[in-house]
């Protein structure tokens, strides 16, 4: 709800802009900040803002897209270096961080900022993750340099603890007001001298639609395989050693060699080829089971790029398993 007041920012009157290296494109998403700046552009165009997302796009998609009747820019940065390197968003990540340092705070400044000042219009700029810090700071100082910057409102907010080492904190908290995702990462950054502003992930109403049971049901009869005893397993998160993919596996291997059927939907980055090979001895693909499935499962996990199901397990005695799992860590 929009609050009637003087001097409120209103669609009338402010525009958005989001810097990411993460965005909508499956090429530019390998874990949540993806989802977070797809989501939340999304929202502030339903609402009515014009909102511009420039982030590191697909190379084989347009470098300019618009959503949301027009209300939601996407912008595909850094394209002739993405061509270059195809496994995903991070991959040339410094060959794109000098490009989007280099580039986008002018295109800010001369493209959107300069034309909304002209029209009376703040611009709210925020940036995400490290990545984007040196940017923010440059436009600041564009801004500032072509007085403009009481035109603009910066943001700049973290969601993760890496490269923190690479970002001058002075200088940013000067310029931007910092904000992050929980008090927890509030609490982590003082080592840093900046004391965030707490601004929580939300979710989008449409997650507390009813879901259709049917679908429900039919994915229920894929999981089950026709044994009633099979569970029913979903691991999310990219792959990276912070999300324990290793520790999962393993209790799901624990689990088969216990006599104990399962089927494990796996929803990840955009790079899980490079390691689903490796499963080949653990789990097959499920579509060579039951019929497709990313229709019936978009309704559960959109963009599900997998998911595996375990063969029957061979039938072992307790004592096997505990052998087989001591012998496995003796190596």
């Amino acid at each position: 709800m929009m609050i009637d007041n003087d001097g409120a920012i209103s669609p009338a009157n402010t525009i958005f802009v989001l810097l990411s290296f993460e965005g909508p494109d499956v090429y530019s998403t390998a874990g949540g900040l993806g989802t977070r700046v797809t989501e939340l552009s999304e929202a502030l165009a339903t609402q009515g803002y014009t909102t511009h997302l420039i982030f590191i796009g697909d190379p084989h998609k347009p470098s300019a897209e618009t959503r949301v009747d027009g209300r939601l820019i996407l912008k595909r940065w850094s394209q002739w270096i993405s061509k270059y390197y195809l496994n995903g968003v991070y991959d040339g990540e410094e060959q794109k961080l000098y490009d989007y340092n280099e580039s986008v705070p002018y295109h800010v400044y001369n493209e959107i900022v300069r034309p909304a000042a002209a029209e009376g219009k703040l611009v709210v700029v925020m940036g995400e993750d490290w990545q984007t810090a040196e940017a923010m700071m440059r436009v600041s100082d564009l801004l500032h340099w072509f007085g403009l910057r009481q035109k603009a409102l910066l943001l700049w907010n973290l969601n993760s603890l890496m490269s923190l080492h690479r970002i001058n904190w002075g200088k940013l908290n000067y310029v931007t007001t910092i904000c992050t995702v929980s008090k927890y990462m509030k609490h982590r950054m003082w080592d840093y001298g900046v004391n965030p502003l707490v601004i929580p992930n939300g979710i989008p109403t449409r997650h507390l639609n009813p879901i259709d049971q049917d679908v429900v049901k039919r994915l229920r009869e894929i999981s089950k395989q026709g044994d009633p005893r099979r569970m029913f397993l979903f691991k999310i998160g990219r792959f990276d050693p912070d999300k324990r993919w290793l520790m999962a596996i393993e209790a799901v291997a624990r689990l088969k060699y216990s006599g104990y059927p399962g089927t494990l939907f796996v929803r990840t980055s955009a790079t899980w080829w490079r390691i689903a090979p490796t499963w080949s001895s653990v789990w097959r693909p499920l579509p060579t089971l039951a019929p497709p499935i990313s229709t019936t499962c978009a309704s559960f996990c959109p963009k599900i790029l997998c998911a595996f199901a375990m063969p029957p397990p061979t039938p072992r005695s307790p004592t096997a398993a505990t052998s087989r799992s001591a012998s496995s860590r003796s190596k």
